[in-house]
């Protein structure tokens, strides 16, 4: 735990009540405070809106209202600086993943991950951070796009508000390239890529890195394939 920093605190919404409980005993055992637990996904927008957690872990398949629905809904409720959400699934890369994804959710976890895993993925994106790297998010939209219907993350954000240069970094993001990779390729140095980064996201009222490549690629910025469409 930083100094001067509070506790983390979470809220663990699953249909199972040992998941809960072991995922309850693995970040108190870290000093995060779970502020509540569900057991859908109903239950866990109502217990964001009372607690106000910087964090929710949040299973997919759920009775009532599932966790895609309940990720809409906390991401459309606490706005772009406002709660995180991990999504848990049993199985890598899925469509329910994508999906959730292009709700709103800050990255996934699989069910097995490490104690060790678990407790740092929510200090990550904590910080405003994906917890995917975006090559992975990529990975997801060329599998799944074609075959979904498509889900704005933000139906009226004005890319005209985009420099030319943020705009070109948005594009080789969104083809899943690091900020390292990003700083290579446009021969600048990491610390104005991560400035370039930080503007783009906050001028499209965007939370991180994943929710820039669902928004590059539902724009229309870049089509899956990785072509680069004028704009």
């Amino acid at each position: 735990m930083n100094r001067g920093q509070p506790p983390l605190r979470a809220v663990i919404a699953d249909d199972q009540a040992l998941v809960r409980t072991g995922f309850k005993m693995i970040l108190a055992a870290d000093g995060i405070e779970v502020t509540a637990e569900a057991a859908d996904g109903a239950e866990a927008v109502a217990a964001v809106r009372r607690t106000r957690p910087d964090v929710v872990l949040m299973d997919i398949r759920m009775p009532e209202m599932d966790g895609i629905e309940a990720t809409r809904r906390i991401v459309t409720d606490t706005g772009p600086d406002g709660t995180r959400v991990i999504v848990l699934t049993t199985y890598d890369l899925d469509h329910y993943v994508y999906a959730a994804l292009t709700a709103g959710a800050s990255g996934f976890l699989l069910k097995d991950v490490t104690p060790e895993h678990l407790v740092s993925a929510l200090r990550l994106v904590r910080t405003g951070d994906a917890l995917l790297a975006p090559a992975i998010t990529r990975r997801l939209i060329e599998r799944f796009a074609p075959h979904e219907e498509p889900q704005t993350v933000a139906p009226h954000r004005d890319l005209s508000g985009l420099t030319p240069r943020e705009l070109e970094v948005l594009r080789l993001l969104a083809t899943g390239l690091s900020n390292a990779e990003l700083a290579s390729r446009l021969f600048l140095s990491p610390t104005t890529v991560k400035s370039h980064v930080g503007r783009i996201l906050s001028k499209l009222d965007l939370r991180d890195r994943v929710q820039a490549v669902v928004f590059a690629y539902e724009t229309g910025l870049i089509a899956p394939g990785g072509a680069l469409n004028d704009w």
